[in-house]
């Protein structure tokens, strides 16, 4: 019999407005992260679909071998709670939330063992489709015409401490799905005719930031003063800023947040010709959606970013989400990592927005 700990653990989901966007890859580079940080962490459920770059991020990390359950004559596979609860690790990484467990099983759904994992005081990290959102179930059927079976009931998505939207474009996801990423090559022409449409991905992709945004909002609806959000813009030829400060400033208008643009610059670094007109535009383009625009030079951006970050009293962050350097996915340096160590100690929630590249990504569901 598992004793229960006082203390609930920590739930944070990692969810995306379909498969392959890269949610599990995201939840094993955070879990190994944590690792790296001294917590111990082991994968309670891996699902990766035989993709290399998600098998690739698993290594280092402990598993917790399967349990085998006889039903009808065939023999499953399911998570063993019980051997988790066993081991007890700090921080729990476990894949497919709405996963239905094999009649007979101790509980009826994952995120149920999830809960009770919870309720044993340990963190867990998870991952989820938005579509198994129990009150999206209708609205996701009538844009794809498909029927979702597997569902998770909102109060999970609501009373988890964090959420964090794994995000590409519809482009981005067709492509990955025409490289073998996401389904086996024999399933990839089917998917871009039925689900993987590009205007059911547009549809999931709002549904989504509207889910996220939504939860946001209910969470500010019951503080004293209205949420501050504050988008960190690179001064440099890229040409994901307007992408950034858009997606920014949906964010903000959901949320009915005050946005703020902050441009750090090197003071020694000559900004020449284009670099001054990148930051113009930046300027008008804050202003056109009616943000506050503060422009700053220092030589270290992030301690420049917290420091902001507290003066204004900023609640909301948002980053844009690179391609990581080997660096910084062997030592866990990341530019968001990093800030949010140095704000540690603030109320701030952090959103990432992946790049829109051509080019093929490592970073897969």
């Amino acid at each position: 019999m598992t004793s229960f700990s006082q203390r609930r653990g920590r739930h944070k989901i990692f969810i995306g407005m379909a498969p392959g966007v890269g949610k599990t890859y995201r939840m094993l580079l955070e879990g190994k992260y944590a690792l790296r940080e001294g917590t111990d962490v082991m994968v309670g459920l891996l699902v990766t679909h035989g993709r290399v770059e998600t098998i690739a991020a698993s290594e280092g990390l402990e598993l917790i071998p399967r349990k085998c359950l006889r039903y009808q004559d065939v023999d499953l596979d399911e998570m063993d709670v019980e051997a988790i609860a066993t081991r007890r690790p700090q921080l729990v990484l476990i894949d497919e939330l709405a996963h239905t467990n094999v009649p007979g099983s101790a509980r009826e759904k994952r995120w149920e063992d999830v809960e009770f994992l919870l309720l044993s005081g340990m963190d867990v990290y998870s991952t989820l489709n938005i579509q198994h959102i129990e009150s999206l179930n209708d609205v996701v059927t009538e844009l794809t015409g498909v029927i979702v079976r597997e569902r998770v009931p909102n109060h999970v998505l609501a009373t988890a401490d964090e959420v964090v939207l794994v995000d590409v474009t519809p482009e981005t996801l067709q492509e990955r799905l025409k490289d073998g990423k996401v389904y086996a090559p024999e399933k990839v022409a089917q998917a871009l005719t039925n689900f993987f449409k590009r205007k059911h991905l547009v549809a999931l992709r709002e549904i989504a930031l509207r889910q996220v945004a939504d939860r946001v909002n209910d969470e500010a609806a019951i503080k004293p003063v209205r949420e501050r959000m504050m988008v960190c813009l690179k001064v440099v030829p890229n040409i994901h800023r307007k992408r950034l400060l858009r997606r920014a400033s949906r964010l903000a208008l959901a949320m009915d947040a005050q946005l703020t643009v902050l441009t750090v610059h090197d003071p020694y670094k000559f900004l020449g010709r284009e670099e001054t007109l990148i930051m113009e535009e930046c300027q008008q383009m804050c202003l056109d959606v009616g943000g506050n625009y503060l422009e700053e030079e220092s030589s270290d951006p992030l301690e420049t970013i917290a420091r902001i970050a507290r003066e204004e009293k900023i609640t909301q962050i948002v980053l844009n989400q690179s391609k990581p350097s080997r660096r910084q996915a062997l030592f866990g340096h990341s530019i968001h990592e990093q800030l949010r160590r140095k704000l540690q100690e603030e109320e701030i929630d952090f959103y990432l927005i992946a790049e829109e590249t051509p080019h093929k990504t490592q970073e897969i569901d």
